[in-house]
């Protein structure tokens, strides 16, 4: 096999030893299967912008925090120099939430640095030694598919307390090993509190996730875990120790049209008034 350009200068600085085979090529990355003294590791090589069909998009990016603010402007500016800038930045975003949600106790592969556009990390086998397969090539009994759904709530709440929504989380970002689901992918990670998009991808992520778990056990697509942990979450009370039903009732609140009507006249007198008086102002 060709030994991809981005692994040459991991194989000369002796970070990896050989690259076995390539495991699977997606839409922003190429993954291969490398070997590190004993161990088998994975490698993710990111795939440039161009060749992506991934878009970084604003919403993704929002938030996230840059103290150089010549950097800042650059990528704002979209030169070489922020391009290149803007791709060590989401590069690096997923070695950051991997260490993060480590931290936090989410099971996510182990990583083991970036290196010039390649992800280190670990690689994530079944009971067998054999590579995990995804959740979404695996069939469910009713038990089992509550169990993962359970298990699914509490990383995602974990990951909400550690400040932080997958934004692209479904059965195809979810690996499955001898002890449950480990969360995969996260470049496009985003900052829970400083993300406008936040609430948005993440009531995506628990929806995907109870629509999968679903198929498998029905009852659990008549339940709202989304809006019950978001809820939560804004006001101050979510721990990963908090319980959870999956049940949640929205508060709907009856507009006060005459109220409102009263503030739009009210702005409209106050405007006419101003005119008024530039006009007055104006004949003098």
């Amino acid at each position: 096999m060709k030994i991809p350009k981005r692994l040459i200068p991991l194989l000369e600085d002796g970070l990896i030893d050989t690259v076995e085979r390539q495991l699977l090529s997606g839409k922003e990355a190429t993954v291969y299967v490398v070997r590190c003294g004993e161990e088998l590791r994975c490698a993710k090589v990111y795939k440039d912008v161009a060749q992506r069909s991934f878009k970084q998009a604003v919403e993704y990016r929002e938030g996230r925090k840059d103290r150089n603010s010549r950097r800042s402007r650059a990528m704002e500016k979209g030169s070489r120099y922020g391009r290149r800038e803007l791709e060590d930045s989401w590069h690096n975003a997923e070695v950051n939430a991997l260490y993060r949600l480590a931290a936090a106790e989410v099971r996510v592969p182990k990583p083991y640095g970036c290196f010039d556009g390649v992800l280190l990390m670990e690689l994530v086998t079944d009971e067998d030694g054999d590579v995990a397969p995804r959740l979404n090539d695996i069939t469910l009994t009713p038990e089992l598919a509550r169990e993962g759904h359970g298990l699914m709530m509490g990383y995602v709440v974990r990951m909400l307390c550690a400040g932080l929504v997958h934004g692209d989380l479904s059965e195809f970002n979810v690996l499955m090993d001898g002890s449950g689901p480990v969360i995969i992918d996260l470049p496009q990670a985003v900052d829970a509190a400083g993300n406008n998009h936040a609430p948005t991808l993440f009531m995506r992520d628990v929806n995907n996730m109870t629509r999968y778990y679903g198929q498998f056990a029905p009852e659990l697509l008549a339940t709202d875990f989304a809006n019950e942990i978001w809820a939560l979450y804004e006001a101050g009370d979510l721990s990963p120790e908090s319980p959870l039903t999956g049940q949640f009732e929205q508060e709907l609140h009856s507009a006060d049209v005459n109220a409102v009507l009263g503030e739009i006249a009210a702005a409209y007198e106050e405007e006419q008034e101003r005119l008024e008086r530039i006009n007055g102002d104006a004949a003098e």
